[in-house]
């Protein structure tokens, strides 16, 4: 059987194949203790589902236009607009069955063949797999430890050329838990107006932030008209499964992309849209608790993994990961990678967490090895977890 050529660009999610082996694992009887998958552990609020539910009995169960209902995108457009300091309408606003295929979509909108697009490294594997995907070139720009995982301007300059055509910016940031800092993003404002560049700017972790208040690029001066906001309802609103996300852009490109939502999945499903609805214009106390919830957890495995021989971390600003630095305790266990270290936390320790392999390949010039925890989890999955790498690491003193 042959298949297209263009099928062997396309990447996959790393997360997901630490999943399925997590799961084989636990089939065989194993109780691991999974610090890998990006998900909230908390349930959809009551009120949303409720709405959803109602939703259907109310028959919002047929076609809906492509860009999504009108209450929904007017809710995104009031809701973006106070958030991000901007002026955006109904009109700038596309729906899609999660915020995945707002990147899939910018970049099949803009990107051609040959074609640059510079990504955060280490990042959302997806960034880089499409765009490799429909023939354009992959530009990495590094997130260092240094400077607390935020994107460098000086760096960033020296990777634009005339065939740069778009620039992908994460803040708070996935698999770091970095934010940008205000002084930096104004300084890559300026640049993508300098360089004509568009700006996909993923703020899907936007509303999790333990220090401080979000910013957003599209606020800059001259960069509302080149910024697609990509974002969604999984991470604050616990809603993985409903499969619902939106962009905000510029209105010629969401008529783009509406085209492309009507060539791909038609429409999103009604009711999980007016279920959305709900999300952004109900009670937002169950998000202020899942947060202060997220916080204490942070500050817990922040200071555990920091007490585990060969372990140390930054405490992240955003989102609810730790990306931690495990050079040491590869040295410590003459292991070449944390690739070799993830599967030996999770064969004999039974704790999975994802390498940085997973986020990217090692910046030019990087010998530092990591690994990401997600402490979407519980706080006694949390101990557990981080006790099982203790006794992992104590057999070094022990050999």
């Amino acid at each position: 059987m042959k298949f297209a050529d263009r099928m062997s660009l396309l990447g996959t999610e790393n997360a997901f194949e630490v999943l399925a082996q997590v799961k084989k694992l636990e089939a065989e009887g194993r109780q691991i203790v999974s610090f890998a998958i990006g998900e909230p552990d908390f349930d959809t609020p009551e009120n949303i589902k409720v709405k959803g539910q109602s939703a259907i009995d109310q028959n919002y169960t047929h076609y809906a236009p492509s860009a999504g209902i009108m209450e929904l995108r007017e809710a995104v457009a009031n809701h973006v607009s106070k958030m991000n300091g901007i002026t955006v309408g109904p009109e700038n606003v596309v729906i899609t069955p999660g915020a995945k295929p707002i990147i899939f979509h910018t970049i099949l909108s803009l990107v051609n063949p040959g074609d640059e697009v510079i990504y955060p490294n280490p990042g959302f594997p997806i960034y880089e797999s499409v765009v490799r995907f429909v023939g354009g070139k992959a530009v990495p720009v590094a997130l260092r430890e240094q400077r607390g995982f935020s994107l460098d301007p000086e760096e960033l300059e020296s990777k634009i050329t005339e065939k740069t055509k778009l620039l992908i910016i994460n803040s708070p940031q996935n698999p770091t838990g970095g934010i940008i800092a205000e002084q930096d993003l104004q300084k890559i404002a300026e640049l993508a107006v300098k360089h004509d560049l568009w700006v996909l700017s993923d703020e899907i972790y936007s509303e999790l932030i333990y220090e401080g208040e979000f910013k957003s690029i599209s606020s800059f001066p001259g960069m509302k008209e080149r910024t697609i906001i990509l974002n969604g309802f999984s991470k604050t609103y616990a809603m993985t499964g409903w499969r619902i996300g939106y962009g905000v852009m510029c209105q010629p490109l969401a008529e783009l992309m509406a085209r492309l939502v009507t060539n791909s999945d038609s429409c999103v499903a009604t009711f999980t849209q007016m279920a959305a609805v709900e999300a952004l214009t109900g009670p937002q106390t169950a998000v202020q608790e899942m947060v202060q919830e997220l916080k204490q957890r942070r500050d817990v495995i922040v200071n555990r993994i920091n007490q585990i021989p060969g372990f140390s971390c930054l405490t992240p600003k955003g989102a609810f990961y730790v990306y931690a630095n495990v050079t040491k305790a590869c040295q410590m266990l003459g292991l070449p990678s944390s690739r070799e270290l993830q599967q030996k936390l999770l064969l004999e320790g039974n704790v999975a967490v994802l390498p940085h392999t997973s986020f990217g390949s090692r910046n030019e010039g990087d010998s530092e090895e990591y690994v990401r925890f997600s402490f979407a989890t519980s706080l006694e999955n949390i101990h557990e977890g981080l006790d099982r790498i203790g006794r992992v690491m104590e057999t070094v003193k022990s050999s």
